[in-house]
C-alpha cells in the first residue's frame, strides 16, 4: 500500500493525511521520521518539524500561513494555531516556457456539436426566456409553466418524491411519527414525453434579482452578462421580457450584444410589459414569438467539430482537503491537454488564487497581460476590505472542517484547476473569452455567481471539482461534477460524475485521471451523456455585485 500521507513539494514543512492517523503513529518523510504528537484525520495537516510561533508554514511550495504558538513535530494544523499569510506579488521577469503533455490519445479527435455565425462551436442547442429585471420573474415562471410540459421538456427524473402519500395516510388517521417512517420516494418516475422540437435540448427560463434598485454598474453589468448568455455557442436564440422603467434596458443589453458579437444572426425577441395591451396578452405574445423562435432553432444539426473548438469552465466548490491533490490537478492536466490541442480552458475565482498571484503572473505571456491580471487582484482585494471581508475570510466553515486551514491553502490547491499552461489572457467580468489558451476570468469565489459568468464568458461545458458535494450546474454549460474522494462519489451518485478519489487509493494518478475526464468532457459534448446536474435542471444563475461577494 502506497504512503499513508503526501509530502506536495520539497520545500513545505507540513504533510497531509490521505487516511486516518492515530497519535504516536511514526511516518518515514524525506527529511527523518516523524512520530504525530495527536491523531490527523484524513485530509488535515501535520507538522513536518516543531515550529515555533511566528513561523512561516509551506505548502505547494508557497507561503499559505504563519503559526500562532509552538507546535510540535507531528502537531496536527488548525485554526487555533495558524494565520493566513500569503506572498506578496509583483510583476517580475515572466517565464512562459512550458512542458506540453503527450496529447497523441486526442489529436485528430472531433465532437458533434452546433456550428454558430461566429465559429464558436456550441455543446447543446437551447432556447434562452430571460427578464432584464426581476419584476419579470413572476411572469417568467408563468411562461415556463405554459410551455415546458407541453413542448416535451418535463425530463425523465431519478425519483419522485409523493406528496399524495402523507395527504392519504394523514387523512386515514395516521399520527406524526408514523408519518415520519412513511415512504414517499418513487423511484425512476416516467414523466418524459416526445419533444416537439428534438433538436432543441430544452428552454431555459433564467430569474435573478437585479435589473433595477441597484447601482448603474451593476445593471451595465447585467446587460452584458445577459448578451453573453444570448450570445453563447449553446444558446439558439431568445426570448427577453422587460417592464419598461428599470435601469436595465433593451437598448443597453443590444449595444452590449453588438459590441459582443456583431454578426449575430439568430432569433431575438424583446417584449415590454409597460407596452403591451395587457398581463395576458403581453404573455400570450411572448409565448407565441418563443415557439416561432424554436421552429428555427429546431432546423440547427450537430455537426464535427475539432476538439480545439472546446472552451472549458475551471469551477470548484465544496472543497476539502483532497481538493489540491486529486481532481484539481486532474482537471489541471485535462486542461493543459485541451490548450496544447488548441482549445481554450478559463479559470475563475479571483478570491482562490490569493497566495498564487505570483505564480500566475509569471506564466502571462506577455507585460500587458501581466498587468492586468495584477491590476484587477488588487482592485478585487481593496473593494472586498472595503465591505469588511478580506480574501482571508473566504474559507468556508466546512472548508475548514476538512482541512483547508487558510485561504492561502485553499487557492494553492483551487489554482491547481489551471493545470501549467501559459496564461494568454486575463478578462474583467463578462468579457469574452476569445483568445486560445488558458485565460484567467474575474468572478468571486462563490460556486454559482463563478458558474455564471464562467459561461457567461464563452465556456461551452464546465467541470466543477468538489469534496464536500454540491449541485450545482448551470442553465447553458453543461456542468460535470469531479469528486475528490471516492466516499462522497459513493454517497452522493446522483450528483457526481466522476471520481477522482481513486488517485488518493494510488489506483489511479493524475494523468490517467485527466485523460479520463477528457474523454468523458468529448462525450457530454457530443451530447451523448448528460451530466448529472442536467438530469436534476439544475440551473443555477445568479449575476455578481461588485465588490459584495468573496
Amino acid at each position: 500500500m502506497h504512503d499513508p500521507f503526501l509530502i506536495i513539494h520539497p520545500k513545505d514543512n507540513v504533510g497531509v493525511a490521505l487516511r486516518d492517523l492515530a497519535e504516536a503513529q511514526q511516518l518515514d518523510t524525506p527529511t527523518g521520521p516523524v512520530m504525530l504528537a495527536e491523531p490527523i484525520a484524513a485530509k488535515h495537516k501535520f507538522t513536518l518539524q516543531p515550529l515555533s510561533a511566528g513561523e512561516a508554514v509551506y505548502m505547494y511550495g508557497v507561503l499559505v500561513g504563519k503559526t500562532t504558538r509552538d507546535i510540535p513535530a507531528g502537531g496536527k494544523i488548525t485554526t487555533e494555531n495558524l494565520i493566513h499569510a500569503a506572498e506578496d506579488f509583483t510583476l517580475a521577469e515572466r517565464s512562459t516556457e512550458w512542458k506540453k503533455p503527450d496529447i497523441s490519445r486526442f489529436e485528430g479527435r472531433t465532437f458533434r456539436g452546433f456550428h454558430r455565425e461566429d465559429g464558436r462551436v456550441g455543446t447543446r442547442n437551447f432556447w434562452l426566456v430571460i427578464p432584464l429585471v426581476f419584476c419579470e420573474n413572476r411572469n417568467i415562471q408563468v411562461i415556463r409553466e405554459a410551455m415546458t410540459a407541453e413542448l416535451g421538456y418535463v425530463t425523465e427524473r431519478q425519483f419522485a418524491v409523493d406528496t399524495r402519500r402523507l395527504v392519504e395516510a394523514y387523512r386515514s388517521g395516521a399520527n406524526e411519527a408514523a408519518l415520519l417512517q412513511e415512504e414517499i420516494i418513487r423511484e425512476g418516475a416516467a414523466l418524459k414525453e416526445d419533444r416537439v422540437f428534438p433538436q432543441v435540448d430544452g428552454i431555459k427560463f433564467l430569474t435573478h434579482q437585479a435589473g433595477c434598485g441597484g447601482t448603474r454598474e451593476d445593471a451595465t453589468a447585467l446587460c452584458q452578462l445577459l448578451a453573453g448568455y444570448i450570445a453563447h455557442p449553446n444558446v439558439a436564440g431568445a426570448t427577453v421580457l422587460s417592464l419598461g422603467c428599470q435601469h436595465a434596458q433593451p437598448a443597453h443589453l443590444r449595444e452590449a450584444l453588438q459590441r459582443m458579437a456583431p454578426h449575430y444572426s439568430r432569433p431575438l425577441f424583446i417584449l415590454e410589459q409597460q407596452q403591451s395591451q395587457s398581463e395576458r396578452h403581453f404573455i400570450a405574445e411572448a409565448v407565441k414569438q418563443t415557439f416561432v423562435g424554436l421552429i428555427q432553432a429546431n432546423r440547427a444539426r450537430r455537426q464535427p467539430a475539432p476538439l480545439s473548438k472546446l472552451t472549458l469552465g475551471l469551477e470548484c466548490g465544496g472543497s476539502d482537503g483532497f481538493s489540491g491533490i486529486s481532481a484539481n490537478p486532474a482537471l489541471g492536466h485535462a486542461s493543459d491537454i485541451l490548450v496544447a490541442l488548441g482549445g481554450t480552458a478559463i479559470l475563475s475565482e479571483f478570491p482562490e488564487l490569493n497566495g498564487v498571484e505570483q505564480e500566475l503572473l509569471n506564466r502571462c505571456r506577455d507585460e500587458q497581460t501581466a498587468q492586468k491580471f495584477y491590476d484587477l487582484m488588487q482592485t478585487y482585494a481593496r473593494r472586498a476590505a472595503e465591505v469588511g471581508s478580506g480574501f482571508d475570510m473566504n474559507p468556508s466553515p466546512g472548508n475548514i472542517r476538512d482541512g483547508l486551514i487558510t485561504d492561502a491553502i485553499k487557492s494553492a490547491g483551487a489554482a491547481k484547476k489551471g493545470g501549467s499552461s501559459p496564461v494568454t489572457a486575463v478578462l474583467d467580468y463578462t468579457e469574452q473569452a476569445v483568445t486560445p489558451g488558458l485565460n484567467l476570468l474575474c468572478t468571486p469565489g462563490n460556486d454559482v455567481e463563478s458558474t455564471t459568468g464562467l459561461a457567461g464568458s464563452g465556456a461551452n461545458i464546465i467541470v466543477f471539482t468538489t469534496g464536500l458535494g454540491t449541485p450545482t450546474g448551470n442553465p447553458v454549460a453543461p456542468t460535470l461534477k469531479m469528486s475528490t474522494n471516492t466516499a462522497l462519489a459513493r454517497r452522493m451518485p446522483d450528483l457526481i460524475d466522476i471520481d477522482a478519489g481513486t488517485i488518493i487509493t494510488g489506483e489511479d494518478n493524475l494523468v490517467s485521471k485527466g485523460e479520463a475526464l477528457l474523454e468523458l468532457i468529448i462525450e457530454v459534448a457530443n451530447g451523448e451523456t448528460d451530466p448529472k446536474a442536467m438530469q436534476l435542471q439544475q440551473d443555477d444563475f445568479i449575476p455578481w455585485k461588485r465588490g459584495v461577494s468573496l
